[in-house]
């Protein structure tokens, strides 16, 4: 049994059609439309537990702060306060964190006000949308 050239050429130059390779990209779109939905939620959720627990640690720093200088830091010194003494301040032992305090997940300042509107001191961020109020992802994160 002799394979002519024909033959032998035909079976080495198979590959997929049209058809399939649409069939295939289908498939894919449709993991992608169901899977990219939950993923991209999860990283919001994430973002929210971060800004929460960075208001946490800036919320025990200004505890400590308040410890040891009797009381927080006015608005106009802010955060800045925690990390380098400010003038009038000769009871500070700081500084009660490492480095300046970080920007929120989405890339902008916490909001501190001293005294507060809610408690004795306001920490927030106003969330995704960087607006006061929201639902969801844009909910504003606070200490109170």
């Amino acid at each position: 049994m002799m394979i002519s050239v024909r033959q032998h050429k035909a079976k080495a130059v198979r590959g997929f059609t049209l058809l399939e390779l649409l069939v295939v990209m289908v498939i894919i779109g449709l993991l992608a439309a169901y899977v990219g939905p939950k993923y991209f939620s999860q990283v919001g959720k994430s973002e929210i537990k971060m800004a929460q627990a960075q208001i946490d640690s800036l919320e025990k720093a200004l505890h400590q702060y308040r410890l040891d200088v009797g009381g927080y830091p006015a608005t106009e010194q802010g955060l800045a306060a925690l990390v380098a003494r400010p003038n009038n301040e000769a009871r500070w032992q700081g500084p009660y964190l490492a480095k300046m305090p970080p920007s929120d997940p989405w890339g902008r300042p916490y909001i501190y006000k001293y005294p507060g509107e809610r408690s004795e001191f306001d920490l927030l961020s106003y969330g995704k949308d960087g607006q006061p109020g929201g639902e969801g992802e844009a909910a504003d994160i606070t200490n109170w």
